[in-house]
């Protein structure tokens, strides 16, 4: 197997910066030993004008059946059923993907003490390799790689045999990709899409792979238009795997959009916080009211917008009348919890066909939310920042327009009862803000009017004389007029 990579320069940056953001002197030829065989390294050309670095890979089919033994971790699936003969081995794959990591271990990183500078800039690049096994043919190689910044993908297919043409194309490719990157990126971005193109890989894939891929795919994956594929192929079409880097990427993916780290997105609410219990009978209360409110309502099918733990989305399940309850939230640790709480793994196929949880953004528009009777949001929007709440207005009111919408908040007013609450604070580290009734009854006001709804609200929890409810409801129904249009 063999990759080069070119660049070009001139006297004041020369090319030959290429063997510093590498860690290969170009004056050298050095040979590395991998698991399944010897890589080396040398540079065909080396001046201030253009360098070339060229990978080689020798297999040694021995080791690799040694290693593999044609099953589990360092299986080869085709070796253990031709092993000598077989020529898969030299096909440039994941065997050569895990030599990249192996050789340039600090390039992939994009780590280069001596010119910390040319590591972070884009530069020209060329890289080719002579022969990649791609199925799905040079569409999918353009597919995979033109997203990606280059400004060349060249898909040649390689011929089965140059002296019978009736014979065909094989599945191989000589690829050719030209643009300005970073030296790391395309690195990573030919270690993921290497055994991508191949389809299979030397090894079991075990769980350490989603790390792997979410690593090498950092910056790049959570955009790419073929972000399914890629993950399926790399992980070998392990579905819960692919399940997990999917979730994994869609956080990614959202973080970036709002600017935030993952781990602000990713941020499922404790169960000891009072958007479940506090003081205890409040939660059970407010699930009441919500019941109460849908069942008035006449829905059968209800999204539980934001479910968190899925408390509600358990309760809606116990009556019979939700013949579909959807529970949605951005956090995939609380989808996990639900998931628990509900013992989805063990429930019955007719209860199951009545529940799914599914991950989601309530400031995005999302297809799969419209068409429902009802639509929840329960101890939700004040964990959202105030200059967000309009895109949640658009994107349930606007956009999935559910006939009936429930909508829970607390009452800052009623926070002075709570004897163990400092005087100033919110009620959990996460709300951004609590509203008066009157806050709240202007917003829901305004929301009414600009969506075709009417509205009313509705006390939850003991009514105080001086400071009304501990929590604050809003029923939003869609006027006649709007609902004979929709």
């Amino acid at each position: 197997m063999f990759l080069t990579i070119s660049t070009t320069g001139t006297v004041e940056r020369p090319a030959t910066d290429l063997g510093y953001l590498l860690h290969k002197h170009p004056d050298k030829a050095q040979a590395f030993s991998t698991s399944h065989g010897t890589a080396h390294v040398f540079y065909p050309e080396a001046s201030a004008e253009r360098c070339t670095a060229a990978l080689l890979l020798e297999v040694d089919p021995v080791a690799l059946v040694r290693r593999g033994k044609g099953k589990g971790r360092g299986g080869a699936p085709d070796s253990a059923l031709a092993q000598y003969v077989n020529d898969r081995p030299y096909a440039a794959s994941s065997l050569l993907a895990v030599a990249l990591t192996t050789v340039f271990k600090s390039a992939l990183r994009g780590v280069c003490a001596a010119l910390p500078g040319r590591a972070e800039a884009p530069m020209p690049l060329r890289v080719e390799v002579p022969a990649v096994p791609a199925r799905g043919g040079a569409e999918l190689v353009r597919k995979l790689f033109e997203p990606l910044g280059w400004s060349s993908v060249t898909a040649e297919p390689v011929a089965l045999d140059e002296q019978f043409p009736e014979w065909g194309d094989s599945r191989y490719v000589q690829l050719v990709l030209e643009g300005e990157l970073r030296l790391a990126d395309a690195l990573r971005q030919l270690y993921v899409l290497l055994p991508v193109l191949d389809d299979a890989k030397h090894y079991w894939v075990a769980p350490d792979e989603v790390d792997k891929l979410l690593r090498a795919g950092d910056g790049w994956l959570a955009d790419h238009p073929e972000q399914k594929l890629i993950t399926s192929r790399y992980l070998s079409r392990r579905w819960g795997l692919t399940r997990r880097a999917m979730e994994r990427l869609e956080l990614v993916r959202l973080a970036e959009a709002d600017d935030l780290d993952v781990e602000d997105v990713d941020n499922a609410v404790d169960e000891t916080t009072d958007t479940e219990e506090r003081p205890v009978p409040l939660a059970e209360q407010r699930r009441a009211a919500v019941l109460e409110a849908l069942h008035t309502a006449g829905a059968s099918r209800v999204l539980d917008l934001g479910c968190g733990q899925g408390q509600l989305v358990q309760a809606l399940l116990k009556d019979t009348r939700f013949t579909e309850i959807v529970g949605v939230d951005v956090s995939v640790r609380a989808l996990t919890v639900a998931g628990r709480r509900l013992k989805l793994d063990r429930m019955g196929e007719r209860q199951a066909s009545r529940v799914k949880l599914m991950q989601g953004s309530l400031t995005y528009t999302d297809k799969r939310l419209t068409g429902y009777d009802a639509a929840v949001l329960s101890e939700v929007i004040e964990h959202l920042d105030l200059p967000r709440l309009p895109a949640l207005e658009y994107a349930v009111f606007g956009s999935a327009r559910p006939r009936t919408v429930l909508v829970t908040t607390p009452n800052v007013e009623y926070n002075v009862r709570w004897e163990s609450l400092p005087a100033g604070h919110v009620r959990h580290g996460d709300h951004r803000f609590e509203w008066t009734r009157q806050e709240f009854r202007t917003w829901a006001e305004g929301v009414a009017e600009r969506h075709g709804y009417g509205v009313r609200l509705v006390p939850v929890g003991p009514e105080d004389p001086e400071v009304g409810p501990p929590t604050q409801m809003a029923v939003f129904e869609m006027t006649e007029k709007e609902a004979k249009a929709a």
